[in-house]
């Protein structure tokens, strides 16, 4: 490491989230390492001569943010889509025209963040058919548990008013039975299927894109949780020496055999591409009221959601998987869904312990509504919250309305931390925002963003501070997959991911962090940029 030159950052306030936990004056970096910490004058003494600086001017240094939770395909492509997330449907209908008439006849039509919720109903088929002529449309609600299709897309599909739902998902119909244009849940892969995807070569060099946007942002790290494509590209980035972005990758269900067959484990790889857990899907979500619930949504006293995998479903598949050395990640919302998942992940701990395996860090994607008698849970079976702080602040009025007074336990990011969970935040975009600052700013606030100042915040018992905040997006994420020594923290011996900041976020007042931009990024010591 010595032979390796040295770059001294100087004259900053260094913030390491270990111990100390800062703020320190001077950082020396070797290579892509962190070399030493403190004074300038003490590390002038203690580095090699041939060492260069940069004077900071008083600038932050913090170390390289995690999103713990993305889709990183979808969110790259998402810039090739339509935007749908409008205040009206007819806003929504004027873009999508304006994109169908520069399309070839039968040239697929996507977009994404619908929210029928905003709108005050859903779409129909036949609003899609007078805007799109003959290309089919295929258009992702913003949660991505629900679509909207025209009839050229159901068509394509084989579906109609004779089609029976499929096994785990729904097709909306009015009373004549005919369908609306409508899919929920895995009755979307009908249509989503068919839709052209680009070769992992083409999604490589998109994906470009949608990484320097996250560096951009101060994400350094990212867990994926799109499918096997992604991998593809991602290690032909690795290849060409153009990844950039650190990445935590999940496995599809529909791959777990494959995976098994290969001989991949959860943990394998390096700190550029690292095999995470296989992911599973107990229920839906909030906004299309799939997710599934111990009772009725306040508004429909008949519907308690979509449970996909029950605990002895999940049981089976997370023993296959726990064998051959696989962790399980698994979406779960509404608390009938947290509580199935809770009770396999105790059976499968039981195990485990029976088989000597080594304990597996799995863990449970979103924990949005979870029953007061199963709050201190995850933390006693030593699993992994996993929660996007945004989702709170997006989804407020909505859970006010569909789960009333039960709204109280839920976005527990407090109650989680309070009892010893392993916390790691992220965005789930392209569902929302990747913007990390938006993310702390609703975990400590509880308040929507440009929303009324005088206003009480939403739930405030279940708010944390901006350290805890940090933490999930730094020190918690890499913990949770083996790189706790590596990565997180900037101290010596880690690696050199840094942000860079104009102003000091612990001086700040919470109002002010959504606007937070970094001015510099550095990983693995090299400058992505630095203004």
């Amino acid at each position: 490491m010595l032979n390796q030159e040295t770059l001294l950052l100087e004259n900053a306030i260094i913030y390491t989230f270990g111990d100390p936990p800062g703020p320190v004056e001077s950082l020396a970096i070797q290579g892509c390492h962190v070399f030493a910490l403190g004074d300038r004058q003490h590390l002038r003494q203690t580095i090699p001569s041939n060492f260069s600086r940069i004077d900071l001017g008083g600038r932050v240094i913090l170390p390289g943010l995690t999103d713990a939770h993305i889709h990183f395909e979808k969110f790259s492509l998402n810039h090739e889509q339509i935007d749908c997330g409008t205040s009206s449907i007819d806003e929504c209908l004027a873009r999508i025209q304006s994109r169908a008439e520069m399309l070839e006849p039968d040239e697929w039509i996507r977009g994404h963040g619908w929210d029928q919720n905003l709108w005050g109903r859903y779409g129909t088929k036949e609003e899609l058919d007078r805007v799109t002529a003959s290309n089919p449309a295929y258009i992702t609600a913003k949660s991505l548990h629900a679509a909207w299709a025209n009839t050229a897309a159901l068509n394509q599909a084989g579906l109609s008013a004779n089609s029976a739902d499929p096994p785990k998902g729904k097709l909306q119909r009015r009373e004549d039975g005919s369908l609306t244009g409508i899919l929920y849940e895995f009755a979307m892969l009908l249509i989503s299927d068919l839709v052209p995807r680009p070769s992992p070569s083409n999604l490589s060099q998109i994906m470009l894109h949608g990484q320097d946007e996250l560096l951009r942002l101060g994400i350094t790290s990212i867990h994926d949780f799109d499918g096997k494509r992604c991998l593809q590209a991602l290690q032909l980035l690795r290849e060409d020496s153009l990844q950039q972005l650190r990445v935590v990758k999940s496995i599809r269900f529909d791959d777990l055999e494959s995976c098994i067959d290969a001989g991949l484990r959860t943990g394998f790889g390096d700190e550029w591409i690292r095999i995470g857990a296989v992911k599973l899907f107990s229920d839906g979500a909030l906004g299309p009221r799939t997710a599934a619930m111990l009772n009725p949504y306040e508004v429909d006293s008949s519907n308690t959601g979509v449970l996909h995998l029950n605990t002895e479903e999940i049981t089976v598949i997370g023993k296959r998987a726990a064998l051959n050395g696989l962790a399980l990640a698994i979406h779960a919302i509404g608390d009938r869904a947290n509580r199935e998942v809770l009770d396999a992940f105790e059976e499968l701990r039981t195990f485990e312990a029976k088989n000597r395996i080594k304990p597996l860090p799995h863990r449970i994607e979103h924990l949005q509504l979870i029953s007061q008698e199963d709050i201190q849970r995850p933390a006693d079976l030593d699993i992994v919250v996993s929660m996007q702080p945004i989702h709170a602040t997006s989804d407020m009025q909505m859970a006010d309305r569909y789960w009333g007074d039960r709204v109280q336990q839920s976005y527990g990011w407090r109650s989680q931390i309070d009892a010893g969970s392993m916390l790691v935040f992220g965005s789930d975009a392209p569902v929302e925002s990747a913007n990390p600052f938006l993310g702390i700013h609703a975990a400590v606030t509880r308040s929507p963003l440009g929303g009324d100042a005088d206003a009480l915040p939403w739930v405030p018992k279940q708010r944390i501070n901006l350290q805890e905040a940090f933490n999930a997006y730094s020190v918690w994420p890499a913990q949770s997959v083996g790189l706790g020594s590596k990565l997180g923290r900037l101290l010596p011996g880690y690696l050199a991911d840094l942000i860079v900041l104009d102003e000091d976020p612990f001086l700040l007042d919470n109002s002010e962090l959504p606007a937070i931009k970094p001015s510099g990024v550095m990983v693995n010591g090299k400058w992505h940029f630095l203004d």
